[in-house]
């Protein structure tokens, strides 16, 4: 377990910034930057000079740029209120990252000013160079490199030749429901991203497949995924690629409404006729909407911004009676 790692808010938008003019320098922010490529799921924990009720988490002025220490007090701050989180908060360096260029898209007005109204108030000389601003069109790409295309295609092929000759199969809940959403969007194999249309399709063919229900992106489904964190089952889908959070919290959800647990064994056929029979739509399953939250939440999935009917709605009345579900759906 990596032990969170103590940072500035303005160190993250410095390497933003470096990124956009392609720059490594070799200095206290520049092996920060390393730390982060290395694991990009290292926490980090964000701290600021605030005193008050805050004063056990203080950094000091040690790492104070030489604009002086009011500015450097002011930065972190407006960083910290457009990130929404108090000083001390913890999360996974790949998630704040995303969430500081979703909620800082421009340094202008943080990191320097359009008006100075004194020496102490100059700012960063780069504040007004377009250097950070290209670091956000990159989308981050330097600091949180996306998967190589050649190892997704590997593994897919590695998974899919492993499928054919598997017995059982590790799935987590809610993506269950993904594969009819799937099958209702006209997604078939082959299907780069993930195994799913395979599986069901080999399902509804009348291979005897087992489901062992398990936590994580286990690699049975999603050796393939863009989002997949090799080596973890992590999942790091979604704009902040925080999936970690709202994921688990769908599968649990899907387990609630089944009355099932983790570990549980069934054949397929039988466990896709349970989800038809006893989820009638995705909206508080695997779309979570009982809870409103801002787009820059942890908890925000795209599943739950979707209006009128979802492709699990359709797909459920499609596989109806494909799955032997008696009544209507």
């Amino acid at each position: 377990m990596n032990t969170p790692m103590k940072v500035r808010p303005y160190q993250l938008a410095c390497l933003i910034c470096r990124a956009g003019r392609g720059e490594r320098k070799d200095d206290p922010i520049g092996e920060i930057g390393r730390l982060i490529r290395e694991d990009p799921d290292r926490p980090l924990t964000l701290v600021a000079n605030i005193g008050d009720a805050y004063a056990w988490q203080d950094p000091g002025h040690a790492e104070d740029t030489p604009e002086g220490a009011d500015f450097n007090r002011k930065r972190d701050l407006d960083m910290l209120h457009r990130l929404d989180l108090a000083p001390g908060a913890t999360l996974p360096a790949r998630v704040l990252v995303k969430r500081l260029m979703m909620r800082m898209p421009t340094a202008r007005g943080v990191c320097g000013y359009e008006r100075v109204t004194g020496p102490a108030w100059r700012g960063c000389a780069n504040a007004f160079s377009g250097d950070y601003e290209r670091g956000v069109a990159d989308d981050g790409a330097s600091l949180v490199p996306p998967r190589a295309k050649e190892e997704m295609r590997a593994e897919k092929e590695c998974s899919i030749a492993a499928l054919e000759r598997a017995h059982t199969v590790r799935i987590r809940p809610h993506i269950l429901l993904c594969a009819i959403c799937q099958y209702a969007n006209g997604v078939r194999p082959p299907f780069a991203e993930d195994n799913l249309p395979e599986f069901l399709g080999m399902v509804l063919q009348g291979r005897e497949f087992k489901v062992e229900l398990v936590p994580q992106a286990d690699w049975d489904m999603c050796a393939p995924c863009p989002s997949r964190v090799p080596g973890t089952n992590g999942c790091v889908t979604g704009r902040l690629q925080c999936a970690a959070t709202y994921n688990e919290m769908k599968d649990l959800e899907v387990l609630q409404a089944l009355g099932l647990t983790y570990g549980t064994v069934m054949a397929a056929r039988a466990i896709f006729k349970l989800i038809l029979e006893r989820i009638p739509e995705a909206r508080g399953s695997c779309a979570l909407t009982k809870v409103d939250v801002p787009e820059y939440s942890v908890w925000r999935d795209a599943c739950s911004t979707a209006a009128g009917p979802t492709g699990y709605d359709r797909g459920r009345a499609m596989l109806w009676q494909e799955f032997g579900c008696e009544g209507t759906p």
